[in-house]
């Protein structure tokens, strides 16, 4: 009899399980690919816009952020080519892959050729229910050389660089006026911080006493930015953690981490160049509306990679899943990391080695982020030694 009881008990929890298992498998997400970091012939890219929007929309992404140096492309520019232009047949293919659409002239054997303002080549690549285009600019300004660059996603008005008395002022000044612009318009739009070791310019300091900014590039792909640090420079992700338990302490908001591919360079492939397909985020969002991407990054629900796809990534109270769609022949390791009560530093909670893995959140546990590692060389840049990795937002439960 007791033995009934018990085989009856057992396949009673076995049946919760698997009613758990079951209701946990059919939580739905839609994750949208999307870079938000990305350069052309308006600043300092080497390509045509529509020939990059196109590179993006052929290599399954769903949305794209044009985001050059201090303009939102919307004037009439008649650019001048110049012998990299030539060197790289850069009209030649534009011509070929867009015809009729591409206007020139020639001028005392001058070449120029009109770019194409944001809502000409938005009209002409977007597909509202699979691609979309996003207005952004990269507002480039400096203070006693050190670069300060800061992305503005979903802009409407072309910001001005800010000029101040220090890092923090211009980084602030800049911060408050998008703030100011998207209340104005009652329109969603965020900044994030760029690169911060790009020219060692931007300190955790600096990052610190920030008011109002809960993004910044957790990992760029410009061959330029440091993101791993120096000898006397920390990494960004220990960046990353340090400002996090700093704004905690203080009762803001967290920092989120976005991965960028920050491209400039699309006709030659190079660790020396920056090339398309380095980093993205990966945004839960049914709808590819501007406003919904930028409602679910606010709400931390996205996750930065620069080659790893994860199935699912479930957060609550109680614990945090993760699932990853494996590539064959590829190993993975899942870390949980973590700060906890009573510590002044982000600890390893629990890894394994596989392609899911949970972990039960504590009574200690204050907020808990999952880095995924994996053996597999990135595609972009060739011969590179990086590996593919992916980074969930950090989660606060306390």
């Amino acid at each position: 009899m007791i033995a009934m009881k018990n085989l009856i008990f057992l396949i009673f929890l076995g049946l919760i399980f698997s009613f758990m298992s079951c209701e946990e498998s059919h939580i739905e997400q839609h994750w949208q690919k999307g870079n938000l970091h990305t350069h052309s012939l308006w600043s300092d890219g080497d390509d045509f816009p529509e020939m990059i929007i196109q590179w993006y929309k052929d290599h399954g992404y769903q949305f794209i952020a044009l985001s050059d140096h201090n303009t939102v492309g919307n004037s009439i520019f008649w650019y001048e080519l110049k012998e990299r232009e030539f060197s790289n047949n850069t009209l030649e293919k534009y011509q070929d892959r867009f015809g009729d659409w591409v206007e020139t002239q020639i001028d005392s054997n001058k070449t120029y050729v009109r770019l194409k303002t944001f809502d000409e080549f938005k009209s002409k690549l977007e597909v509202p229910d699979s691609f979309r285009i996003i207005k952004s600019e990269e507002v480039t300004s400096s203070f006693e050389r050190k670069p300060i660059h800061i992305n503005v996603t979903n802009i409407q008005e072309e910001i001005i660089p800010i000029r101040g008395t220090s890092v923090i002022d211009v980084m602030q000044k800049t911060l408050d006026v998008v703030h100011e612009q998207r209340a104005r318009l009652n329109i969603p739009m965020f900044a994030h911080i760029n690169h911060p070791n790009f020219g060692y310019g931007i300190d955790i300091e600096d990052l610190k006493k920030l008011n109002g900014e809960r993004f910044f590039e957790l990992y760029n792909g410009h061959p330029s930015v440091n993101n791993e640090g120096d000898d006397t420079h920390i990494d960004i992700e220990t960046m990353w953690d340090l400002i996090n338990i700093h704004y905690h302490k203080e009762g803001k908001p967290l920092m989120f981490g976005i991965a960028t591919d920050d491209s400039h360079n699309y006709h030659t492939l190079s660790p020396e160049m920056s090339n398309t397909g380095r980093g993205w985020v990966m945004v839960n969002s049914k709808s590819l509306e501007p406003s919904s991407l930028i409602l679910a990054m606010e709400n931390g629900d996205f996750y930065a990679s620069t080659g790893i796809s994860l199935k699912r990534v479930l957060l609550d109270k109680q614990k945090i899943s993760i699932e990853v769609d494996p590539e064959l022949g590829v190993n993975y390791e899942i870390i949980f990391l973590g700060l906890q009560k009573g510590s002044d530093e982000v600890v390893e909670l629990k890894k394994v080695e596989g392609t899911s893995a949970y972990y039960n959140i504590g009574d200690k546990d204050v907020f808990v982020r999952v880095k995924i590692n994996s053996d597999a060389r990135k595609d972009s840049p060739p011969m590179t030694s990086e590996t593919k990795k992916a980074w969930t937002q950090p989660f606060l439960v306390q």
